[in-house]
């Protein structure tokens, strides 16, 4: 899980992430949506892949990258049992 919060630390790993909730992408779609080098976005999707928020599938040439909502669900009940426990005075 600290490869999860590693990775939604990083402002432009929260802009990837909110695209792929929108729709499945290629790496090269992803890019259009930033000013960084194509090496750049590779670098912060292989965090992401490595923190497991991010799945890819390789389609003929291109790489399509989508959600792994299964980690979402756990960084999201991990967060609101933090919450729920500070909230009991624990």
């Amino acid at each position: 899980m600290n490869d999860a919060f590693k990775a939604l630390s990083d402002p432009s790993r929260r802009k990837i992430l909110h695209l792929l909730k929108k729709e499945d992408l290629s790496a090269g779609e992803i890019a259009d949506h930033f000013n960084m080098s194509k090496p750049s976005i590779s670098h912060h999707l292989n965090l992401l892949k490595q923190a497991n928020l991010v799945e890819s599938e390789k389609k003929g040439q291109q790489i399509i990258y989508s959600l792994n909502t299964s980690v979402f669900e756990d960084v999201v009940t991990w967060f609101m049992d933090f919450l729920k426990k500070d909230e009991e005075g624990n």
